[in-house]
């Protein structure tokens, strides 16, 4: 790594994007990995695999939520802070990151406190049933004590990739994910403890990545660091992190509010079959849509960076090539999903009606997946130029405008009750990013006609 800020600015951008890119996305597929390895190892657990993955899957709205709130103080915090690098205020970029290492502390004791207190209420309310709330209480109880660990390393990590030390931030996950792979068959197979060892694993793998991160933004070879005298969180700092990352919180914490209205819908037209398809079929999607946030992540700092210290055709170049990469990335996975299905589904899970059902669903679910790479750069580049009211825009579009209503009213018009559920998300995701690209195409180019006049 370059030992001075302003190789962003100064080496080629192919180079540049494929340097912080790379260990991004690779960061990213290890941290898929450190999701979805959980469900892996429950869903096969002897006898009570099929229920447990259901009860399990029941608690991803409210771990959404959890990464949201990680997401709502990092994802605005640190473009901004990648931003004030471009302009030469490393000041101000340090307050942006102390400050924001004080509110995830605060956000990360509430949450604790309310999954603690109303976590069996919420299962219940997002569609846990009476043959898999007890798995969901086992595992939501022990994930929510370690809520902090979860925070800091998401959100604090962020900014480690937003200095472009993306190889850093890479290590984080792996060595999290490394260790959850580890201790997961450990505690749910040799210990016995089912999902409630799934969980401690977690959070264990957790804890040790948080460390890693607030060693490395302390040390002396990060050039932002904390620094106690910039804990106090002043408004004038926070308050515009906080607009910017809405947009992110709002996209991450909807697939909450989605997921539960989908399981809803599921579990009234196809029963707990449906509704544990439904968390292959989201786990899955992570396929699709992590390694896309990983090239946005490489990409942000490049953009922020130039954006703030007025290099336009930087900016132009940085777009143009994560367009390319992420378009031809979607399109390719679309491809492998729509012709191995049930490869996907059989991950998952060893019962073969749940297997031959998900394949079916995920052909559906997925059908529009081609399109992501348009959506996710266009809404990550929003971000990175500091644009927090277009990325709020086109994130409550797509959820909230679009495929909340669809769930409910597509299946009033098809045979197949449960399989019109399913095909809202594919419905909803082709207007959205027809939607977002022309809101793009206008607002980009008022930035850079801005820039130049500058």
């Amino acid at each position: 790594m370059n030992n001075s800020k302003e190789f962003l600015g100064t080496e080629p951008i192919g180079k540049l994007l494929f340097k912080l890119a790379v260990p991004s996305v690779i960061a990213q597929i290890v941290n898929m990995l450190y999701n979805i390895v959980d469900r892996i190892y429950i869903g096969h657990i002897p006898g009570s695999g099929s229920l447990a993955l259901t009860g399990v899957g029941v608690c991803l709205p409210i771990i959404m939520v959890v990464s949201a709130f990680a997401a709502l103080v990092g994802s605005g915090g640190a473009p901004r802070a990648s931003i004030f690098m471009g302009k030469d205020d490393m000041d101000s970029a340090e307050k942006i990151l102390s400050g924001c290492f004080t509110v995830q502390i605060i956000i990360s004791a509430i949450l604790t406190a309310v999954l603690l207190l109303f976590g069996r209420s919420m299962l219940l309310t997002f569609g846990a049933s009476e043959n898999t709330i007890d798995y969901a209480v086992d595992y939501m109880s022990i994930y929510a004590v370690g809520t902090i660990f979860v925070q800091m390393t998401l959100g604090m990590n962020m900014f480690i990739t937003a200095q472009g030390f993306s190889k850093i931030s890479m290590l984080t996950v792996t060595i999290g994910a490394v260790c959850n792979i580890i201790l997961d068959p450990i505690f749910i197979f040799g210990l016995g403890m089912g999902v409630k060892g799934a969980a401690l694993a977690t959070i264990i793998s957790q804890a040790v990545s948080c460390s890693w991160v607030l060693t490395f933004l302390t040390g002396k070879k990060t050039f932002l660091r904390i620094k106690k005298e910039n804990l106090k969180p002043a408004p004038s700092i926070i308050l515009p992190c906080l607009a910017l990352g809405l947009s992110t919180f709002v996209m991450q914490s909807s697939e909450s509010v989605i997921s539960v209205c989908f399981n809803s819908s599921l579990l009234k037209y196809g029963g707990d079959l449906a509704v544990g398809a439904m968390t292959i079929l989201t786990s899955t999607m992570q396929f699709a849509m992590l390694p896309l946030q990983g090239i946005g992540q490489g990409a942000q700092p490049i953009m922020s960076y130039n954006y703030g210290a007025k290099k336009v055709d930087r900016m132009k170049k940085t777009f143009k090539l994560h367009l390319a990469i992420s378009l031809i990335y979607s399109t390719l996975f679309w491809l492998f999903v729509e012709l191995f299905p049930s490869l996907f589904a059989g991950i998952f899970s060893a019962d073969p009606t749940l297997v031959s059902f998900t394949a079916g669903a995920l052909r559906i679910y997925c059908g529009a997946m081609f399109l992501f790479g348009i959506q996710l750069a266009c809404q990550m580049t929003f971000v990175a130029i500091g644009y927090a009211v277009c990325s709020i825009i086109v994130a409550v579009v797509r959820k909230f405008v679009l495929l909340l209503p669809l769930i409910f009213v597509v299946p009033m018009f098809v045979s197949n009750k449960t399989m019109g559920v399913y095909m809202a998300e594919p419905i909803a995701d082709a207007i959205a990013v027809t939607f977002t690209a022309i809101l793009f195409s206008i607002q980009f180019r008022k930035a850079l006609r801005k820039l130049e006049k500058a």
